[in-house]
């Protein structure tokens, strides 16, 4: 579905990364993996290179615009092009995930700059570039907290709660992409968001259950359950699609 598109990933070795990475490439895709921590970048691309598919490594920095001026100029120079971006990274710094009571301002306008902030300065880079070259594909990633209220209930019990940058970020991202894709509808640029319900990642029990309850078969999703979507993003099959924020989270959010 995507051979020999060129796409960048960034958070490429996260969690829900290294899984777009190589489901992109056994799609026939030329991912490339773009990091902040290029070591981890390069074992991932050598591992999707071992097994059939194309791939290679970028060092950058989502928060600075000359590392994404970088990236973007290496990717094309190397590959011809860019047809799409997967605005993927998961910058924290400071506190982060502190009971309501206890996020500092610092910490919260920290949080929102390193990623929001960041969320903004790659679909503006990628976009410039997208528009000097024909069009392109932007996906944001974002989240059910994006759009609904947290259930404090699920976090009974345990010692996690649902940071409250995460749910000022997250719906910020769902509006700047329909920003984006009105801005450059007429420019052959597409800009959606993909919103995944809660991801497994070593949780407390307790918290899986209690979340469980408000899902359907499911529950607690694993990135082999958000993939498919992205690789219909990413593919021609939805060339249409524009503007819109797709949930993927086994009903929890009904």
């Amino acid at each position: 579905m995507l051979n020999g598109k060129v796409i960048v990933v960034l958070g490429g070795c996260g969690l829900l990364g290294q899984q777009f990475c190589e489901a992109i490439a056994s799609q026939g895709g030329i991912v490339v993996v773009a990091d902040i921590d290029l070591e981890r970048a390069e074992v991932l691309a050598r591992s999707i290179c071992d097994t059939g598919g194309s791939a290679s490594a970028q060092l950058v920095d989502m928060t600075k615009q000359r590392s994404l001026s970088a990236l973007i100029e290496v990717v094309s120079a190397r590959n011809g092009g860019i047809d799409a971006v997967v605005n993927n990274a998961y910058p924290r710094i400071g506190n982060y995930g502190c009971i309501l009571e206890d996020v500092t301002y610092e910490d919260f306008c920290g949080n929102l700059s390193a990623h929001l902030g960041g969320y903004f300065l790659v679909a503006q880079q990628f976009a410039k570039y997208f528009n000097e070259n024909g069009g392109g594909n932007i996906i944001n990633m974002g989240s059910i907290y994006g759009l609904i209220a947290p259930d404090f209930s699920v976090y009974n019990g345990t010692t996690m709660t649902m940071p409250v940058e995460y749910a000022a970020i997250k719906s910020g991202v769902a509006h700047i992409t329909r920003y984006f894709a009105q801005y450059y509808k007429k420019k052959g640029i597409r800009v959606n968001t993909l919103s995944p319900g809660g991801i497994l990642d070593s949780q407390q029990e307790l918290f899986i259950n209690n979340y469980s309850l408000h899902s359907g078969k499911k529950g607690m999703l694993e990135g082999k359950d958000i993939v498919g979507t992205l690789i219909y993003l990413l593919s021609d099959l939805s060339k249409y699609v524009n503007g819109q924020n797709i949930v993927v989270d086994d009903g929890y959010s009904l």
